[in-house]
């Protein structure tokens, strides 16, 4: 028989609002089945009579019956004709007691992954912010996006392609997006592209873990910037790969450091605004990269991924564009220049490689979903995507500069700011008797967050500091974020 405690947390799983639409049978009977793979209700243990159990829930026999019966059908009871109902006996028991849900988690044992599977969930994989606070890195701002255009655009796609929008797409995707992202990257990035040898994804990071698996085998060495992009180094990792860390300096990745190392099957890189330091890859060095990598058949792994925000001179031509030798994938996201929520990105291949990395895209997620990529191709083409981009490198512009005020006016004391040429983040080094970890525990506690500059680093000689996102922020958010942030600090410098 139920125990007091047992009815009324029938009662109350009944009642809850979450299961409001399903039949009252249907409540009960999961209120029940939840008791008994909880471990409340042990095996064996007998079950009220459905006439005694109907009075104390106000509901007729018939409804204890039908979830009595969907119970035994599912083996969670035994019923026996002239003694009642029993939950059921089960095999999982520890010292006479089924194991608990909260137990089994707890106690058992740790699951059955494979090499590279335990290598990703050990990685924690990658996490970002659904409601992003100061100073989140790599956010770009969403409020001043034209909405009720890219809405207008999308009931002109839908109109025109009617049901053909909710099949399934082409694994490479659509031509009319591949097409543009062809004469965009040829026209502002100095790229070698066609329509042919563009594959759209859903991010970067699905490149990367692509180009890890299709390219790399486990054990390869890939050579990687140091500091370097924390998704990136997680995918590899992942992919089983010895990531080999190589120097940045003013002039990005130290490419002299590759020439005197044993051969690696690849490398990695962000040229453009190399992550976090902000630099750009000098244009001799990219000239001596292609080389190297023609010379050891090796794959030139170039993370494009912010490069629409270039706030002083000229962005350099992308290696992409230098490479006689097709030894470079061009990756690309639309994540940073538009909105996260878009889930387009893309990668441009050498032709040899198209449809290899084709193949292998449809064993992930098959395609991307056609009606997005349609709309981005709209938008693209009308030039609304240039236009916005245009707009948003001003106004990102202005707020590197408010941010880097703010920071000299209220945080020189504690940090070093590093004004980048482009991008949507600024890197700060700490330059006063104050951890990393207790600056970046400080401002949590006051609602910013701010990303470590040591996790990056795979050297151990990892320089203290942090990233401060500002694209997203308005000057006024920023002035009042620093402030903050600077009280916070002198907080517990006092302490």
């Amino acid at each position: 028989m139920f125990k007091h405690s047992q009815l009324e947390s029938v009662k109350a799983r009944v009642a809850h609002p979450a299961h409001a639409a399903m039949p009252l049978h249907a409540r009960i009977q999961r209120a029940i089945r939840e008791l008994i793979v909880d471990g409340a209700l042990g095996p064996g243990k007998p079950l009220p009579a459905s006439r005694a159990l109907a009075k104390s829930l106000a509901v007729s026999r018939d409804t204890i019956e039908a979830a009595y019966a969907q119970l035994h059908a599912e083996g969670f009871i035994d019923r026996r004709v002239g003694s009642g109902s029993f939950v059921a006996q089960m095999k999982q028991f520890t010292s006479g007691r089924r194991l608990s849900r909260r137990d089994t988690l707890l106690c058992g044992p740790a699951p059955d992954l494979s090499r590279r599977g335990a290598a990703i969930f050990r990685s924690g994989g990658i996490r970002e912010m659904l409601s992003p606070r100061p100073f989140a890195h790599g956010v770009p701002e969403t409020r001043s996006f034209p909405l009720r255009l890219w809405e207008r655009l999308e009931r002109q796609v839908r109109k025109e392609n009617g049901v053909q929008t909710l099949l399934h797409g082409d694994p490479q995707g659509t031509e009319p997006l591949r097409r543009a992202i062809a004469d965009y990257v040829n026209l502002e990035r100095g790229a070698r592209a066609t329509a042919d040898r563009v594959l759209v994804l859903t991010s970067s990071q699905q490149a990367m873990s692509l180009c890890a698996t299709v390219l790399l085998d486990p054990g390869d060495r890939i050579f990687m910037e140091d500091p370097a992009y924390y998704g990136a180094r997680k995918a590899f990792d992942a992919a089983g790969l010895e990531c080999v860390p190589i120097g940045v300096d003013r002039e990005g990745l130290i490419v002299e450091q590759i020439m005197a190392a044993p051969p690696a099957r690849a490398v990695y890189l962000t040229p453009s605004h190399q992550f976090p330091t902000g630099t750009t890859l000098a244009l001799e060095r990219r000239l001596a990269l292609i080389e190297w990598a023609a010379r050891h058949q090796a794959w030139i792994m170039e993370d494009d991924y912010d490069s629409e925000f270039h706030y002083a001179g000229k962005p350099t031509a992308c290696v992409q564009g230098l490479d006689p030798h097709d030894r470079t994938i061009y990756i690309g996201t639309f994540t940073k220049s538009l909105f996260p929520g878009l889930r387009i990105g893309y990668v441009v291949l050498p032709p040899q490689l198209v449809k290899p990395m084709t193949v292998a895209r449809t064993l992930l997620d098959g395609h991307t979903a056609p009606m997005a990529q349609l709309t981005l191709a709209r938008f693209m083409e009308g030039g609304h995507f240039g236009a916005h981009v245009r707009s948003m490198r001003g106004i990102y512009a202005e707020r590197l500069d408010v941010l880097a005020g703010q920071v000299g006016r209220h945080l020189a004391d504690f940090i070093e700011p590093r004004i980048p040429a482009g991008g949507l983040q600024m890197p700060c080094v700490l330059t006063a008797d104050l951890s990393e970890r207790a600056a970046i525990d400080a401002a949590r506690r006051v609602g910013i967050d701010i990303l470590g500059l040591s996790a990056l680093h795979a050297a151990n000689d990892p320089q203290a500091g942090f990233l401060m996102g500002f694209a997203a922020y308005t000057p006024a958010e920023i002035e009042v974020a620093v402030r903050r942030l600077a009280e916070a600090f002198r907080t517990i410098t006092r302490e």
